[in-house]
């Protein structure tokens, strides 16, 4: 758990996009919205895939935070990296009891945010709209507040 703090903590000082927040997003059911609508909040990106087992295992903590934090200060949003219907992404998403926002893009080792070198690959966006951190492999509920509590802006 430790090594998992420090490791979201260490890839902060890494450069990231200068500016995330206008990302255009395609949501489960084909609506368009944009990151951008976020502003002022604290975003959590998660991108995964059905097929991924530690992407799995990550979204109760997703939940949980996103629970705890979306109408106050934070929230989780999804981007599901696969090709898969909309049937099957919706179906998973509710066996999963999965209501934080999800998107979905295709696959790929890139995004608007930086790299993705595996799944799951989690970037916190600040409020400012900064990509300030990047998490390759698992977050959990506890690191990624732990890191909001101790983000000194540079």
């Amino acid at each position: 758990m430790k090594q998992y703090l420090s490791a979201l903590v260490l890839l902060a000082a890494l450069p990231f996009a200068a500016q995330a927040m206008d990302m255009p997003l395609t949501a489960v059911d084909g609506s368009q919205t944009n990151l951008k609508h976020y502003r002022g909040k604290w975003v959590v990106v998660n991108y995964w895939a059905t097929w991924c087992p530690p992407c799995i295992v990550e979204m109760p903590e997703l939940q949980s935070f996103h629970e705890e934090h979306a109408s106050r200060d934070a929230l989780v949003v999804g981007i599901n990296s696969e090709l898969i219907s909309q049937r099957q992404l919706q179906e998973f998403l509710d066996d999963y009891f999965i209501s934080y926002p999800n998107f979905v893009s295709r696959p790929g080792q890139r995004s608007q945010l930086g790299l993705i070198p595996g799944l799951p690959t989690t970037f916190l966006v600040s409020p400012a709209g900064k990509v300030v951190a990047r998490q390759v492999g698992p977050v959990t509920h506890e690191m990624i507040e732990q890191f909001i509590q101790n983000w000194q802006p540079q």
